[in-house]
């Protein structure tokens, strides 16, 4: 009996360790991830165009198109 409680006592007291033990791997591998891929973005965002000139195209456009009717 006395074994049994010491047991189920170590195990509630070091349930602590084991979250840490757990999760702090997990938190840097995740941290070390995320700015991986933010940086492969800016990357790849720097050098492919996404498309941002074809929305300035049709702003513009929309902007000539605008100020020609207003003229007439």
């Amino acid at each position: 009996m006395r074994a049994t409680l010491l047991i189920l006592g170590c195990c509630l007291m070091l349930q602590g360790c084991v979250y840490k033990l757990v999760t702090v791997p997990v938190k840097a591998v995740y941290t070390v991830g995320k700015y991986t891929v933010k940086g492969t973005a800016a990357v790849v965002g720097a050098v492919i165009p996404d498309g941002d000139d074809k929305k300035d195209h049709d702003k513009h456009a929309a902007e000539s198109k605008a100020d020609s009717s207003a003229d007439e």
